[in-house]
C-alpha cells in the first residue's frame, strides 16, 4: 500500500496482505496506543504491610503483543532494570483494540493471532494489551470484578456504559484484559467515545471517534 493509505478504506477484507492487516491492528481508528498516568490512589492486589494479594498489583516490564516480540505492536518499551513499575516511573506502552468491530477480528485472523479473543455479537469489546504479566496476581478468573468496577465507556450527553463483565486471559506473550459492553446500549455515528480505565496503579483514558470506525459505509463496532 502506498505511504499513508487506510486498506480498511481502499481495499476488501478478503484482499488484505498480512502486513495490511497489521496496519489495521496497530494504526487505524481501531486500535490506540496509550501510556497510562499512575493513580494515587494505592496499589490494588496488596496489603498496607505490601505483601502481594490475589488482584492486580504493580511491577513487571511492557509486555507485547502476541507474534511482535517483547516490544509489542503498539510499541511498548523496553523497562528499565527496576522493572518499570509506576513507581520508577517507567510507564508501559498500553494498546487498545476494538477486537468486536468487523476490521479488526478479520485483521487478526490475516495476522494470523492465535491467541485473539473470542467477542459473542452481542457486546461490543475493547481489549488491551501490554499490561506487565507482574501486576497480575493470583487467579485470573478472579480479578474481572475488580476491573470491572474500574472501567466505562463516556459519551457527551449519554449516561456512562460499564462493562457487564471483564476477562482477564493469560497468554505467554502477557496478559489480554478483555472488556465487555452490552450493545443493548447502541453507540452511534454522532457519539464521541471515551474509553476509561484503571488496571492497579495503571490509569488511562482512550478517545475512539465512531465515525471514523467505518468499513464499506457501514459502522463497524
Amino acid at each position: 500500500m502506498p505511504a499513508g493509505a487506510q486498506v480498511w478504506k481502499d481495499k476488501l477484507i478478503a484482499e488484505w496482505t498480512v502486513e495490511e492487516a497489521r496496519q489495521v491492528l496497530t494504526e487505524s481508528p481501531w486500535a490506540k496506543t496509550v501510556t497510562p498516568t499512575p493513580d494515587g490512589s494505592g496499589k490494588l492486589g496488596q496489603s498496607r504491610a505490601g505483601v502481594a494479594q490475589p488482584g492486580i498489583g504493580i511491577g513487571g516490564i511492557g509486555i507485547g503483543l502476541p507474534g511482535m516480540g517483547r516490544h509489542g505492536m503498539g510499541g511498548a518499551g523496553r523497562g528499565s532494570n527496576d522493572g518499570g513499575s509506576p513507581d520508577s516511573g517507567q510507564m508501559p506502552a498500553l494498546t487498545l483494540r476494538w477486537v468486536s468491530a468487523l476490521p479488526m477480528s478479520s485483521a487478526q485472523l490475516i495476522a494470523h493471532e492465535l491467541n485473539a479473543p473470542a467477542v459473542d455479537e452481542d457486546h461490543y469489546a475493547i481489549a488491551v494489551y501490554g499490561v506487565p504479566s507482574r501486576m497480575i496476581h493470583g487467579d485470573p478468573n478472579n480479578l474481572g470484578a475488580e476491573l470491572k468496577n474500574r472501567a466505562a465507556i463516556k459519551r457527551e450527553g449519554k449516561k456512562d456504559m460499564k462493562p457487564s463483565s471483564v476477562e482477564v486471559l493469560m497468554h505467554d506473550e502477557g496478559p489480554v484484559i478483555l472488556y465487555l459492553f452490552p450493545r443493548s446500549n447502541e453507540i452511534t455515528r454522532k457519539d464521541k467515545v471515551e474509553f476509561d480505565a484503571e488496571v492497579g496503579q495503571l490509569k488511562f483514558t482512550q478517545d475512539f471517534l465512531p465515525d471514523e470506525m467505518v468499513y464499506q459505509d457501514k459502522l463497524e463496532l
